[in-house]
Formats: structure tokens, sequence, C-alpha cells
């Protein structure tokens, strides 16, 4: 593993010399996500996130580049705005603010802003490997591997409950859904489940209860709201409460899972395997990852934006901490140098232990970092880390399973890229594609 980075060590002593020498200018983050609309909890907590960790290093001096320190600036804007307003915002956080890093969540309503960052040579950070393409050398998925990582809920749940065989799943269908639906199908089918009923929705809907109903016709043992919004989650998860099913659910996500306990039961939710622990589990008291301590960071998020805690809270901090780590090693926050710090090895940290840079295979590029990634229940009105399981395991025994169920979905990168290409040209993105030689260093 390699040097703690600054944000690391800070956490850890909390006692570092403030050192005066700093840039005039500082140093800008973009953060391109949605900041409204159904996936808003998918982009404001992670906002907050980030703002901890630019406070943390601001409050000691700064990043350190080149022998100078300079002060750290995030640059946020809302993607669910619409297509025109996310690809001026990127024009303008490139072009205006000379953004270093740009983060996101990734899917549609980051797609138009993607062409013009590539030929920009910016780097980009997403939470969504599925966005990644031979087409996209400069964009990365270093933090969460969605929706990979659900393989290891379904072998867990698997092996803890083997008389769950019938399985259920819906799930919104675009470019945040469809991918995650194709894990499930492959993980499922895989652990040998028959999946007896699929709903996909359009990402608009609000009718949980139709759509509950609709499964629980099949007599599931098991519901799976794969990578469904969180308001859509808990609407799905009191919709089956309400309609008397007694058996196990399975989602990517639980967040503000006190709430679904309220409108629920704590008997009923203890039967909801998820992947996104609190960061105050024991499990996570001696792990080293980014910051060390995450408890520390956990407590501080709950202090500043209290009951605001959710899966994605802590993901943008984390990008941040590996992409400090490789400007230390690089010295400069050029993008393409970063990257190249990045990936100097084929392992480095991530957030559960150490990950492998992979996804040639899948993506047609080796630009997401994928490692264990833990397996969540809750027990006793709390989430707790059951297991770390092998993302990296599971691929390497069910790749082709796995590309079959992408394909058949449309979501490998072959027609992603078809469907990129077809479609007409943004006015704004074709001035673009003329500086692709150039940088935004």
């Amino acid at each position: 593993m390699s040097s703690p980075s600054f944000a690391q060590r800070l956490a850890v002593t909390g006692s570092l010399p403030r050192l005066g020498a700093r840039n005039r200018a500082p140093l800008r983050i973009g953060f391109l996500t949605p900041l409204s609309g159904p996936e808003k909890d998918w982009g404001q907590p992670g906002l907050d996130g980030c703002r901890i960790w630019t406070d943390w290093i601001n409050d000691r001096g700064g990043l350190m580049v080149a022998g100078k320190r300079a002060r750290i600036e995030i640059v946020a804007h809302d993607s669910a705005a619409g297509p025109a307003a996310t690809l001026e915002a990127a024009r303008e956080m490139v072009e205006r603010h000379r953004v270093r890093l740009i983060l996101t969540l990734g899917g549609d309503s980051f797609a138009p802003a993607l062409p013009y960052l590539m030929a920009r040579r910016v780097l980009v950070a997403t939470l969504l490997p599925s966005d990644l393409s031979p087409d996209t050398p400069y964009l990365i998925a270093p933090a969460e591997v969605h929706p990979l990582f659900n393989v290891t809920g379904v072998e867990w749940l698997a092996r803890e409950r083997p008389t769950a065989q019938r399985v259920a799943l819906c799930s919104q269908s675009d470019s945040l859904g469809l991918p995650s639906l194709a894990v499930y199908r492959a993980a499922f089918e895989a652990a040998g489940r028959a999946m007896v009923k699929e709903v996909r929705y359009a990402p608009d809907t609000t009718d949980a209860p139709g759509i509950v109903r609709a499964m629980l016709a099949e007599n599931p043992d098991v519901l799976c709201w794969c990578s469904s919004a969180p308001p859509m989650m808990a609407a799905l998860t009191e919709a089956a409460f309400q309609q008397g099913f007694r058996g196990e659910i399975l989602a990517c996500t639980a967040d503000d899972y006190p709430q679904m306990i309220a409108r629920t039961s704590a008997e009923f939710m203890e039967r909801y395997t998820f992947q996104f622990p609190d960061f105050d589990d024991p499990a996570l008291a001696d792990t080293a990852f980014f910051f060390r301590r995450p408890k520390a960071f956990f407590d501080a998020y709950n202090t500043r934006f209290p009951g605001e805690w959710t899966a994605v809270s802590w993901e943008y901090a984390s990008i941040l901490d590996l992409w400090h780590s490789a400007v230390e090693i690089a010295d400069t926050t050029e993008p393409v140098s970063v990257l190249a710090a990045m990936k100097r090895a084929q392992e480095m940290p991530h957030a559960f232990g150490t990950a492998r840079w992979w996804g040639e295979q899948v993506f047609g590029i080796d630009n997401a970092l994928v490692g264990d990634w833990p397996v969540v229940s809750i027990r006793s009105g709390k989430a707790r880390i059951q297991e770390f399981g092998s993302v990296l395991d599971w691929l390497g025994r069910n790749e082709a399973r796995l590309l079959h169920h992408l394909q058949d979905l449309g979501q490998t990168w072959h027609q992603r890229l078809a469907r990129r290409r077809k479609m007409r040209p943004n006015p704004l993105a074709s001035k673009a594609s003329g500086l692709r030689s150039g940088s935004t260093s």
C-alpha cells in the first residue's frame, strides 16, 4: 500500500503544522452531479462529504504542489438541470475555473458533457464504471464499482438463506438501472436462484405499490430492488411491508434506514441486505483505508449534517483522497500526469482495502478500481457489516455470464459506444473536438 496522503495523516494526528507559502489562485475541483430531481440523494450528500474533506485540508494550509500550498475549492453544478446546462457547466468548469478533476455520479444526466471533457483531456471520476469505454481514456471509477459490487450481497444471501430460491426483481430502465439489473441477473443465475419476475419502470415512476404487487404475484422468497433511487427504494420497502411480504429483501442501498424501520418494523428490516455500511461499524475500526479513521469522518459528517448520511456521503471524498495521493507523487495537478501516477502500479489502496485496476474485459479499458466490498444487514436497528466479499473472485468465475446479461440489456461498452456515435453531435461538443490536442494544464 502506498504511503498515506496528507488527509490521512491529518486524520490520524490532527496536529500537522501550518505552512505559510501559498499560491494565490485556489485549486478547483468540479462537482457535476444531480443536486435536484430523483437522483439528488446520490449528489448532495457526496458534495457535503467533499466539503468536509476540503475543510480538513484547507485548515492545515492547503494542498502542496511544486513547493507551494494552495487552498482547494469545490465548484458545483447540478447535472439534473438538462443536457445543454450540463454541457455548459462542464465548459465553464474547464475554461473559466480550470478545474483539475471533475467528480460525477455518471449516467444519463452526465452523458452530454462526456465527449467534450474527453476531448479536453479532463480527468473525470465517476461512480458508474458502466460509463467506461475505450473512448473515455480520462474517465475513471476509483471509488464505487457500481453495480459490480452487488454480486457480493447475492452470494452472501444465497449461503445464509439457502431456502430463499425464488427471486423477483425491479429496476428503473436507464443507464443507472439497466447495468445493475444485468449484474443482479448474472449473480442470481450464478447462485442457482430462479428469477420468477422482472419489472422495469421509467425513472420518474412513483407507483411503488403497483410494482410490488406485480412482483408478489409470483410468490417470491426474495424481492430485489436493484439500484432504485433512494426515494423509490424506501417506497418499495414500505409497500412490501404493507402488502404482507415477510421474505428477504436485497438492494444496493438502504439510505435513511432508521426511517425505513420506523415505517415498517425492526423485525421486517432485519431481512434487508444491502451494500453500504455506516462508518462507525466495528468491522472498519482497524481497517487502513481513506482517512485511516472512518469513524472520525462519520462523526464529523453527522455533526455537520445530522441525519443526512447516505451511501455516497463518503465516496466522492474517498476519490479526492486517492487523487491527492497521486498529486503528491506526480508533484503536479496536471490531469494526465495525475492519472499516470494513479495507475503507476496495477494495484492501489481502495475504500475497503487493496484493489486492482480492471475492466478491459467488460468496459474495454482498465479504468475501474475493483476490490472487496462489504455486505451489510440491519441488526438490532443498526447497519452492520456481515462480511467483505471479493468482487474480483466473482468476476473471475462469471465474466462470460455477466457479459451475456449486459448484452441482453444493451449495456456492453460496444453497444453503448455505438449508440453514442449515432447521436447527432452537439454544436458545443463539435466545437470542442478541434481542441483534442489541448489540456487543462
